[in-house]
């Protein structure tokens, strides 16, 4: 009696998905260092997971990874300009009091 053809798995081998998704890496890192910081570390590692989440096989969680880096090198953009801006206004209400408190004691 013969024994019926056993099929080994390839190890190593995946279906073609394409390539990885873009982890966003460049912008997470421009993100910290330019704009807020704890926004753009938490960008830095969702990225860096991107790689490696893909060449294990979970394909969603890399796309979602990718999003999510994405999404918190954005807000981490966002988070620094309403920062600027808000430092700007209290700049210009400062010098407003000081003029105003300036022209008040010239004769």
């Amino acid at each position: 009696m013969t024994q019926p053809y056993q099929q080994y798995p390839h190890y190593g081998w995946q279906p073609n998905y394409g390539p990885p998704p873009e982890n966003n890496l460049v912008w997470a890192i421009l993100a910290t260092v330019m704009c807020c910081l704890p926004l753009g570390i938490v960008a830095i590692v969702k990225a860096s997971q991107v790689n490696s989440l893909w060449f294990q096989g979970f394909h969603a969680e890399a796309h979602r990874a990718a999003d999510e880096a994405r999404k918190w090198a954005m807000w981490s953009a966002i988070a620094s300009g309403i920062l600027i801006g808000l430092y700007l206004v209290f700049i210009v209400v400062m010098f407003a009091f000081v003029g105003a408190s300036f022209w008040s004691l010239v004769p």
